[in-house]
Parts: structure tokens; sequence; C-alpha cells
């Protein structure tokens, strides 16, 4: 019985002295019931939210993702772009094409696919929206594929290849971008870069 005790003592002190130890940290940077802290969230300026010069034949409102980059760029016109910078798919989970929003959701829940389960096993089955959900704040469902663009819980991952081909943003840039665009935006997803 007192070795019981010892135990129990044991794990709430480390549960209590070290929150985030407990969050499971996952190949892709997924840590699901992570929460980022504010500082966290600030980004380098190198992938800071600015408006760029970005020529391109695409209509304003056109979202176009450039994977090699790790920036997606929302067409403003005249030359112009809102540049965000973001998290793509790691090696082998890159992919282009060409696809529409087809829902929004607000602090999604989260499912991982059968594929992803597959892969990751200590992955939760389901995860309900919230900031510690690996979806972040907002997420923009691409076409009929499991692929989202959408917030994260892991803001240090932006510019890095770590996800299973969605694209990450930080949840401040997720919801600025959320707020922007319809269901229906054209998005355009580039692997190769301009010439």
């Amino acid at each position: 019985m007192l070795r019981l005790v010892f135990a129990l003592a044991l794990v709430l002190f480390g549960f209590f002295a070290a929150p985030h130890a407990f969050a499971q940290i996952g190949s892709d940077g997924d840590q699901p019931g992570y929460v980022p802290t504010e500082d966290e969230e600030q980004l380098d300026p190198k992938w800071q939210k600015t408006v760029v010069f970005y020529r391109t034949a695409e209509a304003p409102g056109t979202i176009i993702v450039n994977t090699n980059e790790r920036f997606l760029y929302l067409v403003l016109g005249n030359g112009r772009a809102l540049r965000y910078g973001i998290g793509v798919g790691r090696d082998g989970f890159q992919w282009q094409g060409l696809l529409k929003i087809t829902n929004k959701k607000e602090w999604p829940d989260w499912t991982p696919p059968a594929e992803m389960i597959e892969r990751q096993p200590y992955l939760p089955r389901f995860m309900a929206g919230g900031p510690g959900n690996p979806l972040g704040a907002r997420a923009m469902y691409l076409g009929t594929t499991v692929y989202r663009i959408h917030g994260t819980n892991q803001p240090q991952t932006i510019g890095t290849a770590v996800s299973s081909g969605c694209f990450r943003l930080t949840n401040p840039d997720v919801m600025d971008l959320y707020d922007r665009v319809p269901v229906g935006t054209k998005v355009i997803v580039l692997q190769q870069p301009n010439i």
C-alpha cells in the first residue's frame, strides 16, 4: 500500500512540476494537448505576415501555397499579396494541385485519419477543439481531401517541413486568413519555384 501511495505521489509531482512533459510529441511536430505561450507565438521576422510584391495572373482573393518557399500568399491585386509563413508536409507528404476551400471551422475538432494513426499509434483518436488541439484556432478544408490550411499549437514548426501534408500557420495568422477568405476560395498548391 505504501508503494502505491509513493508511486501515485511521484506521478502527481511529475505532472504538476512539468505538465508539458505529458503532452505527446510526434515525429510530425504535433503535441496534442500542448498550449503555446504568447512568446512562442512570436515568429522570426522572416516568417511573419507581411505585404509583398507578387506577380501573378491569378485574381485577388486566390490563395497560392509555395511549399518550397514555405509561404502562403493571398493575392491582393495590383502586384501585391499578403504573405504568411507556413509549415508544410515533410518528405513523402508534399503535393501540388488546384482546389477550393470547401468548409471552414473555428476551433475544429481533430480526428486523425486512419493512415496517420497507423504511422503514429500514440496519437489520440479524437481531440475536441481548443488551444491544445494540433489544428489550432481555425481550419479551412481543401476540396474532398484530408488536407487543410489550419492553425497550430506548435508555432516553432512554421518554416519547416514537418506535417502530414496540411499547411499550418500560427493561430493569429490563421485567424486573420480565415476572416479574409470565403468558402469557394481558389487554392493553388505549388512545389516548384516560379521562374
